[in-house]
């Protein structure tokens, strides 16, 4: 019978691993040893993206088909070389290392969800972000559609924009800044819902800029309410917890050509890291101002 635990070391921190052959995605038969594995593998690529960045954890103890909970403080236990950082009275776990990541796959936190701020200054976005939804009767298809008119309006204010799965049912758009005379009020909140409004005015059978469900059917929501320094959003190469172990995987333009091949598995990601880089790159580095509405 294989032990429980597994005694390792990462970056010269020890690291007790427990239960690795728990199955945690049953129609995938995807164990927490796997899930640790694509974490570590990834590493190298996703890690930038989480550097610095308040980190809410989504943890599935028994699976994806048993209870989760959200957790904004870092756990109590965590070992003493795990980084927090205070944000309104709330002490985050920041995850800038291999050895942090290998930690949190094994608190089963599948998902990664972190700040669209570097947490000093928590009120400066370093990207403005746009989530689109499909409601039902919608799909991939009518998101990536809605992808272009949005990467052709942005272009059309001079600014580049990067596209990834959400590892769900849509598709995400990121426009990176990391500048410094940019806040989320009235800057990137601004902005991307006049963009969303704009948008459904120009194709209101397509697009929808408001949450109500009602409004939805058939019609892609742009959620433009992300840019907020309270909420967070799932980082680029994140697992997510769906029936099988699927990724929130940046993509090239021209793939969203194709939507029927935009749904990627942590087998998939590792093999596109290793022959196309991070296309997710210029999203943590690329400088952009917004422009005056």
């Amino acid at each position: 019978m294989p032990p429980k635990r597994v005694e390792v070391e990462v970056e010269g921190h020890r690291l007790s691993l427990s239960n690795l052959d728990k199955v945690l995605y049953p129609r995938a038969g995807f164990t927490k040893g796997q899930v640790i594995d694509y974490y570590t593998r990834i590493a190298p690529a996703l890690l930038p993206h989480l550097r610095d960045r308040p980190l809410t954890l989504k943890r599935y103890p028994n699976g994806v088909d048993g209870q989760y909970f959200y957790e904004k403080n870092c756990p109590s236990h965590r070992p003493d070389w795990v980084r927090t950082e205070r944000v309104d009275k709330i002490g985050y776990c920041v995850c800038d290392d291999l050895a942090t990541l290998v930690w949190l796959a094994n608190l089963a936190d599948l998902e990664l969800h972190p700040s669209l701020s570097l947490y000093k200054p928590i009120t400066r976005p370093t990207v403005m972000a746009f989530d689109l939804d499909p409601g039902p009767a919608a799909g991939l298809v009518e998101c990536c559609e809605v992808a272009f008119l949005l990467r052709d309006a942005l272009s059309a204010l001079g600014l580049e924009s990067y596209a990834k799965t959400s590892g769900s049912k849509g598709i995400q758009v990121y426009v990176p800044l990391n500048v410094d005379d940019v806040d989320y009020d009235a800057g990137t909140k601004r902005l991307s819902q006049a963009l969303a409004r704009h948008l459904e005015a120009q194709r209101p059978e397509l697009i929808v800029s408001q949450q109500r469900k009602e409004l939805r059917k058939g019609k892609v929501l742009i959620d433009w309410s992300q840019n907020d320094e309270h909420k967070t959003t799932v980082c680029v190469y994140s697992l997510r917890a769906r029936e099988r172990p699927t990724v929130s995987t940046p993509v090239r333009w021209e793939e969203l050509t194709n939507p029927e091949a935009l749904v990627f598995e942590a087998a998939d990601v590792l093999e596109r890291v290793s022959e196309h880089g991070d296309l997710f790159t210029p999203v943590a580095e690329q400088q952009q101002r917004l422009p005056d509405l």
